[in-house]
């Protein structure tokens, strides 16, 4: 599964707001090259939510775990909630993991090494043991955007 597939499909949902930091267009320079995934069906970029999914390809400080510096690794990060995250965890977010698992490894589907204790999922360049596992996780993740900006709309008015 490539990073073009993942933005693809998740661009293909419906008020999905896709945004790519680039060179000239204002963003912070450490976000140049990752993705943002939100629920803006005004095609505004939210201020008060944060993006429901990431795709990452280089280590941030503080979470180089992963190690994205190495050569074609990205990693997408997925709020798919609270019961997805026990299902593939095996924990609630906040719990300790009862196994350890390498960040590192592809394929995988894990607690984020960094946001995993409210809730994120990652896979690092999601392969054939998870690509309908990422794709799942995704949907779920875009649903659960989908609901709370449609509660916070119905409550403005």
């Amino acid at each position: 599964m490539t990073m073009d597939e993942i933005i693809s499909f998740v661009d293909g949902l419906d008020g999905v707001l896709t945004l790519r930091p680039a060179p000239g267009d204002g963003s912070p320079e450490i976000g140049w090259g990752d993705t943002f995934f939100s629920y803006a069906p005004d095609g505004v970029t939210p201020t008060a939510t944060q993006p429901f999914a990431t795709i990452v390809i280089k280590n941030y400080p503080g979470d180089e775990a992963s190690r994205l510096d190495r050569p074609d690794t990205f990693r997408v990060n997925i709020s798919a909630g609270k019961e997805a995250f026990i299902r593939w965890t095996g924990h609630a977010p906040r719990e300790p993991a009862p196994t350890e698992v390498d960040p590192s490894t592809a394929d995988t589907v894990i607690a984020h090494p960094v946001y995993g204790t409210v809730g994120w999922l990652a896979v690092v360049n999601p392969g054939p043991r998870t690509e309908a596992a990422t794709r799942e996780l995704l949907h779920t993740a875009y649903h659960l955007a989908r609901s709370r900006y449609e509660r916070r709309t119905e409550s403005c008015q």
